[in-house]
């Protein structure tokens, strides 16, 4: 297959910076389910409000690699520095919007009736993670440029040292000692705080130092704002953001409709949550390492070049899938045993993970096609695609199943009905995107992206 190491070696290394950062979360859902079910319920709540607005502006920024990776394939090489320069702009405005969204977080727990219990503490959690969020959006930035550039091991370090960093951190702030006070699962948040800011802070430092982005001259004076280039980002953007934020509120959404049947199903769900979340960062890398190459291929005006390695990445994110998806449904119980010594709890997360298998196989293929159909300006079909089946089907569906009844059968009021529904409604997406992917490596090759 062709560039088979070269996508795999990516991907690879791709991986295990994002397993790293999903080890956050793991280790925080660890942490607050030790420390109580109050706190592992209010991590629940607050990461899933925290997850739908994070992943939304996160994927605006990550819209940007295919920009990158054409200019990095045709040469232009100063161009692809003001490029990233005018990003910055960008970065500013999804910042500003992600702490106002996360420190007015009252309407969205009233509309789903979020107990009164947990509010208070879900409000302090969020607040620390409004703080957190611009040190997170420049180093996506700086993520998203290393994967165009097809060096991601400078991110993997990273990622990777950081979790040295963010478990004993997020242990000693969420129980206390040595004269600090237990903060439950807001001390996981002032943890990820500090953690945030020190990665980019190295992330500047290598920016400056490493010989690999001079070429690039980067550091530059900053150029006035140019509209017409932050506009064609929005525009690449702002549907392939709305459209991950769609995919991911489908579920983490769950988890608020699922707060309002006891503690007992919200901390089964977050096992359920967390482990999905894990799972997919292996399509997410492919994804990532696929559509780079693709995108430089395309850049380079070799087009065969690019539905070549698209293939490649199909068959690896299949593949993988299946092997992934098998260990889960076999280890399902003993897996929900590692995050919780509470049996009830652990039966109904070893419940939900039966499902969670499934919904994998679905979920790698979409994830492999809705970032390929960036690299050929396919981005407004994909959200609307995930607005109907994943809002409409998959969480409408996973709600009426569950307390109002539907096709006459009684009320569920289990979040085993959520699942269902989920898995469904990303049956028929990851179809859909096949087809749209399809369809776009036929047609000609679309024009040079915004420089």
């Amino acid at each position: 297959m062709f560039e088979l190491k070269t996508i795999s070696r990516h991907a690879g290394t791709v991986l295990i910076g994002q397993l790293a950062v999903m080890a956050f979360g793991v280790t925080d859902t660890l942490v607050a389910g030790r420390y109580s079910e109050s706190a592992l319920a209010t991590l629940s709540v607050g990461s899933a409000i925290y997850m739908s607005v994070y992943v939304g502006l996160m994927g605006v920024l990550q819209a940007l690699l295919p920009v990158w990776a054409e200019l990095h394939g045709g040469r232009r090489l100063a161009v692809l520095g003001r490029s990233v320069r005018q990003a910055l702009y960008l970065c500013a405005m999804v910042s500003v919007t992600g702490m106002v969204a996360l420190l007015n977080p009252d309407v969205v727990m009233r509309w789903t009736q979020v107990p009164e219990t947990l509010q208070a503490e879900v409000n302090h959690y969020l607040a620390v993670l409004a703080l957190a969020l611009p040190p997170s959006m420049l180093f996506r930035m700086y993520s998203t440029l290393n994967q165009a550039l097809g060096k991601p091991a400078l991110v993997t370090w990273l990622q990777a040292g950081s979790l040295l960093v963010k478990v004993p951190l997020s242990i000693w702030f969420a129980f206390g000692g040595f004269g600090l006070e237990p903060h439950g699962a807001v001390g996981c948040a002032w943890a990820t705080l500090i953690v945030n800011y020190a990665m980019l802070g190295l992330a500047l430092w290598m920016l400056r130092t490493q010989e690999l982005y001079h070429p690039y001259r980067l550091w530059q004076a900053l150029e006035r704002p140019d509209w017409p280039q932050i506009r064609a980002f929005a525009r690449l953007g702002i549907p392939g953001g709305l459209a991950i934020m769609v995919e991911v509120t489908s579920f983490t959404l769950m988890a608020l409709f699922i707060a309002r049947l006891g503690t007992v199903a919200s901390a089964s769900h977050q096992i359920a949550t967390s482990l999905a979340a894990v799972l997919y960062m292996l399509p997410l890398s492919l994804a990532i390492a696929t559509s780079s190459r693709a995108s430089y291929w395309l850049g380079a005006g070799t087009p065969h070049k690019a539905r070549a390695a698209i293939i490649t990445g199909l068959v690896l994110a299949g593949s993988a899938a299946v092997i992934l998806s098998g260990a889960l449904w076999v280890f399902r119980h003993a897996l929900a045993g590692w995050y919780t010594t509470n049996p009830e709890v652990a039966s109904l997360g070893a419940a939900l993970l039966a499902w969670v298998a499934l919904f994998h196989l679905f979920d790698a293929m979409q994830a492999v096609c809705v970032f390929i159909l960036r690299c050929y300006r396919v981005t407004v079909t994909p959200l609307l695609v995930y607005g109907v089946l994943l809002w409409g089907v998959g969480l409408g569906g996973g709600y009426l199943m569950a307390y109002e009844g539907l096709l006459n059968q009684s009320p569920a009021p289990t979040p085993v009905t959520f699942w269902v529904a989920a898995t469904g409604a990303l049956a028929l997406t990851a179809l859909i995107f096949g087809w749209l992917l399809a369809r776009a490596m036929r047609r000609p090759v679309p024009g040079p992206l915004p420089a």
